[in-house]
């Protein structure tokens, strides 16, 4: 088991304080206008990153299975939602993307998705139902390590080439925009902007929350036991397939719900979203932030993310790849435990300079040649001062 680089103690009125500013103090902070609307639209984005890197850490970090693939149900969670928005702009007419195929009227498996609840619940069926039954067709054939990563990439990358063809009818290379209306909200108002990004809060840390509690009950004891040695979990008798299926399946959900959050608040879903690029960056939030730690992975998405907005708005815009790449070879090397394990190498590293120091500042130990010395010395001296 990984030991924690901060105490209990002292995360958990952390986590109170960074829920509370999340939640409350940065939307009334702009709603006062110390914080621009720009910044918090750009910090409902980087929550939407926050959430799918929990559910990359729930797999790679706690079970040991490192899925290429979470940007897919990232992105079909977008779309779901997409959909809805798409109906909700009004007119007579068909969107472009249709009329460019030569369609006059909406596809019949778009109309259910007028109505809200119904996309939510897509938003969790969709990506639900593909997670198991993909993970169930892996895990029952044993594939695990290195080719369950191969796998999900395949599956990402086939889903993609599906989502940019025109025929499917999901708008193709350019996805869905020009978004209106939410719940009868303008997306273009202020406030609608300031409740998303609040409803995104709430969702990061009641997921916070969860996996929380999930990985410090029973079950997340198996789970760090499949992580470390699934063949011992399995000699104990549990059935390790359902319990990385049903780890799966949540996580895919988590990863599809930030992409329902983030489509409203970006203004636009497309397939390049859910290409193999997108979750091998995810993957290198997790590991800078620190994988198995569930609030690390939130820490590497917000830093990467604004670090990039920072490298994409000047001349260092076509350095950003190296950018990237370097940071994750800095962190395997000297940080192998992310964000979340600086303080723990700080206080082993001062640790270890005490008791160089304590050990340089003792007296050296007499030798056994300078202890005859002084015993020859002492025997001779004796009879003198008897005298």
């Amino acid at each position: 088991m990984n030991k924690q680089p901060l105490t209990s103690r002292v995360q958990f009125p952390l986590l109170i304080f960074s829920a509370v500013f999340l939640v409350v103090i940065m939307p009334v902070l702009n709603a006062y206008g110390c914080i621009s609307d720009f910044t918090l639209g750009n910090w409902g984005k980087y929550l939407c990153y926050g959430i799918l890197a929990i559910s990359i850490d729930l797999l790679w970090g706690y079970t040991g299975l490192l899925c290429l693939g979470q940007a897919l149900f990232f992105t079909l969670g977008g779309y779901m939602m997409g959909m809805h928005l798409m109906r909700m702009i009004g007119g007579t007419g068909v969107p472009t993307f249709l009329s460019m195929v030569g369609r006059q009227e909406w596809p019949s498996f778009f109309m259910p998705f007028t109505s809200f609840p119904f996309a939510m619940l897509m938003v969790i069926l969709v990506p639900g139902l593909l997670a198991l039954v993909f993970g169930y067709l892996a895990f029952r054939s044993r594939i695990k390590g290195v080719y369950f990563s191969i796998l999900t990439q395949a599956l990402t990358y086939g889903a993609a080439l599906l989502f940019f063809r025109n025929e499917l009818l999901m708008g193709g290379n350019n996805g869905f925009t020009d978004f209106r209306m939410l719940l009868g909200y303008s997306l273009r108002d202020v406030s609608t902007k300031r409740g998303l990004y609040v409803v995104t809060a709430m969702l990061l840390v009641a997921v916070v929350a969860g996996c929380k509690w999930l990985t410090n009950s029973r079950f997340g004891l198996i789970q760090r036991a499949i992580r470390d040695s699934e063949n011992r979990v399995l000699f104990s008798g549990y059935a390790t397939a359902n319990f990385k299926l049903f780890i799966f399946v949540i996580s895919a959900i988590i990863a599809s719900l930030a992409g329902a959050l983030f489509v409203p608040q970006v203004g636009i879903i497309n397939p390049s979203e859910m290409e193999t690029g997108k979750s091998l960056e995810a993957v290198v939030w997790v590991a800078l932030g620190g994988r198995g730690t569930i609030v690390g992975p939130i820490a590497g998405a917000i830093s990467v993310n604004a670090l990039k907005s920072w490298a994409s708005s000047g001349s260092t815009a076509d350095f950003w790849p190296l950018m990237l790449g370097g940071s994750f070879v800095l962190v395997v090397l000297f940080m192998p435990k992310g964000i979340m394990g600086i303080p723990g190498q700080i206080g082993d590293l001062i640790a270890k300079f005490s008791r160089k120091t304590a050990s340089s500042d003792a007296p050296p130990p007499a030798s056994a040649d300078t202890s005859q010395e002084a015993e020859i010395l002492s025997s001779t001296a004796s009879p003198a001062s008897d005298s």
